[in-house]
């Protein structure tokens, strides 16, 4: 499913994040950069070591990642020359679960910016072990997304990559509620 919001293609895809043909793909982190389970330990044994080791770089540089915030790696032996680390909230049910998953992915999108990043892959952030439902996250992602493409930006393609057909069809409904498609 793909639209075009302002000049930027959103384009939602069922699969792989590092199989993705794109200049970064951004990771379901934790505050420490720690990649062990999930879409961030796929990413990071695909990757390989050097992912770890310039994550755990950062966290000793610059402290843990506070949720809501990025950090920026290489891809290591990936496709994607970028990870981009979102830390998005472990899941409360609070209103302010809200705010911190729509500040990891504005996050995400700025650090792209930042580093002339032309096109990003995105998963499901935080819908994993964090407990994020799947329904409300496919809500604040969508709507944080248009709303950054809508300003000005260098992202020419962005991707939400998900995975499994049940993710993919709460995403794509949520897309055409927001979108009118």
């Amino acid at each position: 499913m793909k639209v075009t919001v302002n000049r930027t293609l959103l384009e939602l895809v069922e699969g792989d994040i590092t199989e993705l043909e794109v200049e970064a793909i951004v990771n379901a982190a934790n505050e420490r950069l720690a990649h062990g389970g999930g879409v961030a330990g796929v990413i990071s044994r695909k990757g390989g070591p050097v992912i770890q080791q310039e994550s755990d770089r950062w966290v000793r540089e610059h402290g843990p990642v506070p949720t809501g915030s990025a950090a920026i790696t290489s891809g290591g032996a990936l496709k994607a020359r970028y990870v981009i680390h979102a830390v998005g909230p472990v899941y409360d049910g609070t209103p302010r679960s809200a705010e911190l998953l729509a500040s990891a992915v504005r996050a995400a999108l700025r650090l792209a910016d930042e580093h002339h990043i032309r096109s990003i892959a995105l998963p499901a952030i935080s819908t994993g072990i964090f407990g994020y439902p799947m329904d409300q996250a496919a809500q604040v992602m969508i709507r944080t997304i248009i709303e950054y493409l809508s300003g000005d930006t260098l992202l020419e393609r962005v991707m939400l990559c998900l995975y499994g057909r049940s993710a993919f069809e709460t995403f794509a409904g949520e897309l055409r509620a927001q979108w009118g498609g």
